[in-house]
């Protein structure tokens, strides 16, 4: 086979700029994704129009939220797990229809839990982002006996109710007057004890038999709708204020309502002090992906694919040796080749061959103070076990003739 020529450099789809700036874009989309799953939870608003402290809309408690601010009572919107053992403050849950009364309690919160039943449910208004449209009341049907109502009842039409307090830390004997209220919920559950009820002696407010937990059946009474009404805004404060218990903050909590802020091996990536680690990666990525987009040598041309010349000869031929697996059986052979280029360079006399050249070979070592016997060596050779035997052998026959020949190493 002749030699192709060489290949002329042929121009690229992409020139070298523009295949550069799509990579620096490619890896920052792919640094800005990972980025914004690392802190999705984060960048959740709350603008769904839903039942949490969140949303603005009028079933939502961000009025809530706004008015004990304008009061100077501490809020905290909490979306972690609050630390067990916190006893001072008011956590506030406003969980979904089908949660259950384990998951509130394993928000950890060991103060006074005021446990707010859900009621509507509003559909998003399409010209105004976080605000509901025409809410409508959860069947009570979605409020099962093994959820926290226990069973919900709501009054249809309008009521004004006015509370009884019967138990719990409100005042003895005392009445709060409400505004009115549309299909005003209450409940009826086997644990609870009555706190407030109304003037039929269906329960508005009542405490759990084994602990702080209080559980308000109407949220009209705390929600941004419910707010607006004078009256039904002072019984909210009243049960906030009430139930709030030492210095410290209302807590209200988001994390049943999937706002929650977990912690993840994605997240703990980008978050002091493994950030120092991250940003160490990056940079020796950034220097790989460098040094291969910069040549450093030149272009490496292609060979023949089958060689010519008396070298490639002899690389086939030891590849067919090696691949029988005979490399050892050439120690004879080699031994001979050495001794025969010593015999040319120090002139031994040409009628010697064979064994009378060994003895003349190994008297005139000795004179010359050579290491080994070249006698020695060759029959060592033609019997060598192994590769690992013949190359050790090869090896002092190569010094051998090194000292004989004064040839440099």
């Amino acid at each position: 086979m002749s030699d192709a020529a060489a290949p002329g450099r042929t121009k690229g789809p992409f020139s070298t700029i523009t295949a550069l700036w799509l990579v620096l874009v490619g890896v920052f989309s792919f640094s800005a994704l990972i980025v914004l799953l690392a802190y999705a939870p984060d960048l959740k608003t709350g603008t769904d129009g839903q039942a949490h402290a969140l949303s603005k809309s009028a079933i939502g408690y961000a009025g809530l939220a706004a008015l004990l601010k304008a009061e100077g009572q501490p809020v905290v919107i909490s979306r972690t797990h609050i630390p067990r053992g916190r006893t001072e403050g008011l956590l506030v849950a406003t969980p979904q229809p089908m949660t259950e009364l384990s998951a509130v309690q394993g928000l950890g919160f060991r103060g006074p839990v005021l446990i707010v039943l859900p009621k509507w449910f509003g559909a998003p208004d399409p010209f105004h982002k976080g605000w509901v449209r025409g809410a409508a009341p959860i069947e009570a049907r979605f409020l099962p006996k093994r959820a926290l109502s226990g069973g919900a009842a709501q009054r249809k039409g309008v009521a004004r109710p006015v509370l009884r307090v019967v138990g719990g830390p409100f005042p003895a004997g005392a009445t709060y007057k409400s505004g009115p209220i549309e299909r005003l919920q209450s409940f009826k559950a086997p644990g609870w004890e009555a706190v407030l009820v109304d003037e039929t002696g269906a329960v508005i407010l009542a405490r759990h038999a084994k602990g702080e937990i209080y559980l308000l059946s109407d949220p009209d009474f705390l929600n941004t709708h419910g707010l607006k009404d004078f009256a039904r805004a002072a019984i909210g404060m009243a049960i906030v204020s009430t139930l709030r218990q030492g210095e410290g903050p209302v807590i209200m909590d988001v994390t049943l309502n999937g706002f929650a802020k977990e912690r993840s091996i994605l997240r703990l990536l980008f978050d002091p002090p493994f950030l120092a680690v991250t940003l160490c990666v990056v940079a020796a990525a950034a220097l790989a992906g460098f040094q291969a987009f910069v040549r450093f040598g030149p272009v490496r041309r292609a060979g023949r694919v089958f060689a010519l010349g008396k070298e490639a000869l002899a690389d086939n031929s030891a590849a067919l040796i090696r691949l029988a697996g005979r490399e050892h059986r050439m120690g004879g052979r080699y031994a001979a080749l050495t001794r025969g280029l010593v015999a040319r360079a120090v002139g031994a006399p040409r009628e010697l061959a064979g064994a009378p050249l060994t003895e003349f070979l190994d008297r005139l070592g000795r004179q010359k103070g050579a290491p080994g016997s070249l006698s020695a060596m060759t029959a060592e050779a033609e019997a060598a076990p192994d590769r690992a035997r013949l190359t050790e052998i090869a090896g002092r026959l190569y010094r051998w003739r090194l000292e004989m020949t004064r040839e440099r190493q």
